[in-house]
């Protein structure tokens, strides 16, 4: 297609043989798929596509574009592109590529719903650029991969100081001290894995991880007939409000199950948060045991006595504990400003 001098400047629609040349010619890699045939098939790709990626239309069409990813498919942006495609949303991910003689490159994927005129989807357009050199500036979808990578390796590693912890306990004799140690390792690596769900003004969900800390404590130290009741109230709070008060639950909790139910083959322990009316936030551990008796809680006699009084003060909460011969009741209420993100 030729535009001559006379047409410049003279804004027209441009006729469908007209934009398909162009597309023909872009260097803009692009990509159709056809999300009604089985398993969203490559149906078109452009010239540009053929030199970047080294694959013809030939061997592309007919197959899904994951085939470029090799056996590389463990990528943290796959799961985010899958979602957009079931959600019917564009979605920019960057994506590690392979050429068809192997060589890996970056691909930058912008992938787009192109809707028939009842609504329906009829292809998915993916335009595609090779940043395998980098940019001046990062974007998002950098960021996110490398994030993605660093709690990927926190949570392993974390995962293998546990596995240590618990050997070396088993192996000197010191079981119930390495035990508590792992526990408090344990509670940061939940805090890591919660950390994917972590917003974008840097707050993370306080009930869905509390409910995985109070499940993996009633787990590793509870026993039968010690039933373990939890209610947590949605809501988003700091990163490190989160992690002071998942350390807190952890310490209450593995306390309660370790000393509450003294003698006793049944129990009943409740956890609970909730959001106060001044926009603060309350945690409750209560529990049908034996009670504190005389002894004063929390000293600085026990590690998790210190822990706890040191965590409840980082936060500037108020701490409140009743006790009887029917139970204790812990109560903790964590100030609104270290509830709510700035």
């Amino acid at each position: 297609m030729t535009i001559s001098d006379d047409q410049i400047g003279e804004p027209r629609r441009l006729s469908e043989e007209e934009v398909g040349d162009i597309v023909l010619r872009s260097d803009v890699a692009m990509v159709l798929t056809n999300p009604n045939l089985d398993d969203n098939p490559i149906v078109y790709v452009n010239s540009a596509f053929e030199a970047m990626t080294g694959f013809t239309a030939n061997m592309a069409i007919g197959r899904n574009c994951r085939f470029l990813q090799g056996d590389d498919r463990e990528q943290p942006p796959v799961d985010r592109l899958r979602d957009a495609i079931a959600s019917r949303q564009d979605v920019i991910v960057d994506l590690m590529n392979y050429r068809s003689d192997g060589s890996q490159f970056k691909n930058r994927l912008r992938v787009s719903p192109v809707f028939a005129e009842d609504g329906k989807v009829e292809f998915f357009l993916g335009l595609q650029n090779d940043v395998s050199k980098g940019s001046a500036i990062a974007t998002f979808d950098d960021l996110d991969e490398q994030l993605a990578e660093i709690q990927h390796r926190v949570k392993n590693h974390l995962s293998m100081v546990v596995a240590l912890i618990r050997q070396e306990g088993r192996s000197s004799g010191a079981s119930g001290d390495f035990s508590a140690l792992s526990r408090r390792i344990e509670s940061l690596q939940l805090l890591y894995e919660e950390m994917m769900n972590t917003t974008s003004d840097g707050t993370i969900a306080i009930g869905p991880y509390l409910g995985r800390v109070a499940n993996t404590i009633a787990h590793l130290d509870g026993r039968a007939g010690i039933k373990v009741n939890v209610d947590f109230d949605a809501g988003e709070v700091p990163l490190d409000t989160a992690t002071q008060v998942g350390l807190i639950l952890s310490e209450l909790m593995t306390n309660t199950l370790q000393h509450a139910f003294r003698d006793r083959q049944a129990g009943t322990m409740e956890v609970s948060s909730s959001v106060l009316q001044n926009g603060g936030m309350r945690l409750i551990v209560a529990d049908d045991g034996v009670g504190f008796g005389d002894e004063e809680w929390p000293n600085n006699e026990s590690n998790g006595g210190r822990i706890v009084d040191g965590l409840v003060k980082g936060l500037d909460a108020e701490l409140n504990v009743s006790s009887s011969d029917y139970g204790a009741v812990i109560t903790i209420d964590i100030p609104v400003e270290k509830v709510q993100s700035k």
